[in-house]
């Protein structure tokens, strides 16, 4: 008989329908906040794996009907799931995964679907909730429930489960699930805000500001990194508000629990008699073993122990199968790894607790990329690059709640090929795994830089090598590939991955993990920012729950990890050269939008003349008088700005609209007397007739190697110069003498 359970908790009113729907499942609930409806099933199978992990999936799907929409697309149904979809069904994984009691091996299946939306709820709160309803009301052994809260943060006021308005206010969006006596999983990011500066102006021409970039007309942004404290304050407010939520889920729902089915959880085969086997004719193999860093090696030393026990004498006697000796080896390696740390406070690989592997790095190794950067650290090496591209670039994706598509100008792709771990498994598209360290490098970078609508910056991480937190190099390497672009980073960000190990009264708090020390760890915390502060996290409990003190004191170490990889980039980011060649160039500046007729010309004829010989795109606000010019030649691009104002300085000195300027021709080998009107890093531009600035690149300077091109020349200086190639307008030339 079906029944219906109103819970009103953090701000929300929630109406669970219980035994209404899908009576099948082993447990569903159908969740009513506001006008969203969501339905979470679960179902289990009877039979249990051979193998020995908790065989759970999550799927959350969103259905176009619940925002009466129809897919777009040729196929009109629904397909592959969207990153948003893939990312909430590991959330909500993440969150549960937990709960399981030890020893449950039947395959189970929990699955979300969205009928209704509401452009105001946030659906992975409800989502999370939902599915701990199903799975805490089923015939499962699972006797907690798990409460999720969003925490965001509006003129420094805390705001629990803000709505989505609220959120585009917030500077920071604190995603957190838990029970009533602990957290379980954390994500966290920073939000950049806008702030207004007056920048004076540097021309007292009211009809052009020359030379002004965009960024720095009127708006600049805040990173709002949040410090330690503030972190733990926002955790502090979570945690308060889950316990009150999880408590309010048991005296809602105890009562209607099903019956717990009869399932056979899997006992511990006793490993105690071939444990001690191992301890005293094989200890020393093992910590031999432990000293290979790299998993693969690791991997087929400990596989070798196994075969060398199973071929004993004793082995045969004992009745000791492989599979056996190989649990057991494992097990055996794994209390070593954690007696080390716990009891002589030093890991596997020589370090102390706080040591962070160490780090080499080298920017633009990849001559016709926008920019790259390898970053290693340890054994874990990621190859990000950076490449830059206009407004149609953008990804463009759907958002439930949302009439119009959005479009996604700053990507962040991460791939994790096989070959990383030494394993030769195939190539497949990202899952959810890559998809979700993307997110987290994205959130922790993102508040950092700013972005017009008519840029698209991609970020791909290509991981070479792991042993231990991938993800947070990719941090680390993509702040400095951004850097490298010539982009405006307002801050440095540094990633590093820390760990938990818990036994009884001890525990120990590790800096900078690697692979064995995720795998037989109890946490595994990811912490990016800048110098000033956090700008993401994320979160896992393998062992149930982490208290607050604990928190606070990784965060700290945490932080004193980040200041020490942030020196090290800080270095490398001094030392970097720009790919001149592979940058393409963007200019912008302002105009009186009077003077656009006269750029554009009749039925865009000018502007269309323009495009074709500089080879470049050209973008007019009128509203604002803001030109944008772009294209992948520096000369190109600042001879078509050049020749844009000087149209326009026509129009406004009367030459008319069919004033049209003439083009000189140059030819190779041509000998000219000019002045030197502007010098950058790759060279300097000398004027020749007919007002068309040549360039004469450093390498043309001198038969010697010149490192500053004002040790040769200086602006306003006289030279004899050759022409060495007309391409376009582009016009390259060699230093003869100076006059």
């Amino acid at each position: 008989m079906s029944c219906t359970v109103t819970i009103n908790v953090n701000n929300k009113e929630e109406i669970y329908e219980i035994d209404k729907v899908a009576r099948q499942a082993a447990g569903a609930v159908l969740l009513r906040e506001k006008n969203a409806v969501i339905l979470a099933t679960v179902a289990r199978d009877d039979k249990q794996v051979d193998e020995d992990f908790l065989p759970l999936t999550v799927q959350y799907i969103e259905k176009s009907y619940a925002a009466a929409r129809i897919p777009g697309g040729f196929i009109k149904r629904e397909t592959k799931p969207g990153d948003f979809e893939t990312l909430t069904s590991r959330i909500i994984d993440r969150s549960l995964r937990p709960l399981f009691p030890k020893g449950y091996a039947y395959p189970t299946q929990i699955v979300v679907f969205v009928l209704s939306a509401d452009p105001e709820v946030d659906l992975q709160t409800m989502a999370l909730n939902a599915s701990s309803a199903a799975l805490y009301l089923s015939d499962l052994p699972i006797d907690k429930n798990v409460a999720a809260v969003r925490i965001g943060k509006i003129d420094g006021k805390y705001i629990v489960n803000p709505t989505k308005s609220e959120l585009e206010k917030s500077t920071l969006d604190l995603y957190v699930s838990g029970t009533k006596e602990e957290l379980l999983m954390i994500e966290m990011r920073s939000i950049a805000t806008e702030r207004v500066e007056i920048i004076p102006m540097v021309s007292p021409d009211p009809l052009m500001i020359p030379d002004m970039l965009e960024d720095d007309l009127l708006e600049k942004h805040n990173v709002n990194e949040l410090s330690n404290e503030e972190i733990v304050e926002a955790l502090g407010i979570a945690s308060d508000a889950i316990a009150k939520a999880s408590v309010d889920y048991e005296k809602g729902f105890f009562e209607l629990k099903k019956p717990a089915a009869e399932l056979e959880l899997k006992e511990d085969e006793s490993l105690e008699s071939l444990l001690v086997y191992i301890d005293e004719f094989y200890k020393e193999d093992i910590y031999d073993a432990i000293n290979q860093m790299a998993k693969s090696e690791r991997a087929t030393e400990l596989n070798t122990i196994a075969k060398k026990i199973a071929e004993d004498d004793i082995a045969e006697r004992e009745g000791w199968e492989i599979d056996l000796i190989k649990k057991a080896v494992a097990q055996y390696k794994r209390n070593v790894v954690r007696k080390m740390i716990l009891e002589e406070r030093k890991r596997a690989d020589g370090r102390g607790l706080t040591e962070v592997r160490p780090i080499e790095i080298e920017t633009n190794i990849l001559p016709s990329v926008h920019s790259s950067c390898l970053f290693t650290r340890g054994q874990t090496q990621a190859l990000v690059t950076v490449t830059l591209g206009s407004g149609k670039d953008a990804q463009m994706y759907d958002l439930l709640t949302d009439k119009e598509a959005h479009y996604e100008n700053f990507m962040v792709h991460y791939n994790f090929p096989g070959f990383s771990v030494g394993e030769a498994s195939p190539l497949r598209p990202p899952g959810r795994r890559e998809l979700g360290h993307g997110n987290l490098a994205k959130r922790a970078l993102e508040p950092t830089i700013r972005l017009d609508s008519d840029q698209t910056v991609r970020i791909v991480s290509e991981i070479l090598e792991s042993n231990g937190s991938s993800s947070m190099a990719t941090v680390c390497g993509g702040s400095l590939a951004l850097k490298a672009a010539g982009i405006e980073v307002q801050k440095l960000v540094a990633g590093v991955a820390m760990g938990l190990v818990v036994e009884e009264d001890k525990y120990a708090i590790l800096t900078d993990i690697m692979g064995l020390e995720d795998h037989d760890g109890d946490m595994d915390f990811k912490v990016a920012g800048t110098r000033d502060g956090i700008t993401a996290l994320q979160m896992d409990i393998k062992l149930g729950g982490i208290d607050r003190k604990t928190l606070k004191e990784a965060l700290d170490q945490a932080a004193e990890a980040r200041l020490h990889i942030l020196g090290i980039m800080e270095e490398a980011a001094e030392k970097i050269s720009l790919n001149e060649s592979a940058l393409p160039s963007r200019t912008v500046f302002t105009l009186d939008p009077s003077t656009f007729g006269s750029i554009i010309g009749q039925a865009g004829k000018t502007i269309k003349e323009i495009i074709e010989k500089f080879e470049v795109s050209i973008d007019l606000d009128r509203d604002s008088g803001k030109v944008k010019v772009e294209g992948s030649d520096k000369v190109q691009v600042s001879a078509a700005c050049d020749y844009i104002k000087e149209l326009a300085s026509r129009k406004r000195e009367g030459g008319g609209r069919h004033h049209k300027r003439e083009m000189p021709k140059f030819e190779e080998g041509q000998v000219f007397d000019g002045e030197v009107k502007r010098i950058v890093d790759f060279g300097a531009f000398v004027e020749l007739p007919g007002g068309v600035d040549g360039l004469l690149h450093i390498s043309k300077l001198s038969d010697e190697r010149v490192d500053k091109v004002t040790d040769i020349l200086q602006i306003g200086e006289r030279v004899k110069v050759k022409v060495l190639s007309v391409k376009g307008h582009k016009v390259e030339l060699e230093l003869i003498e100076k006059l």
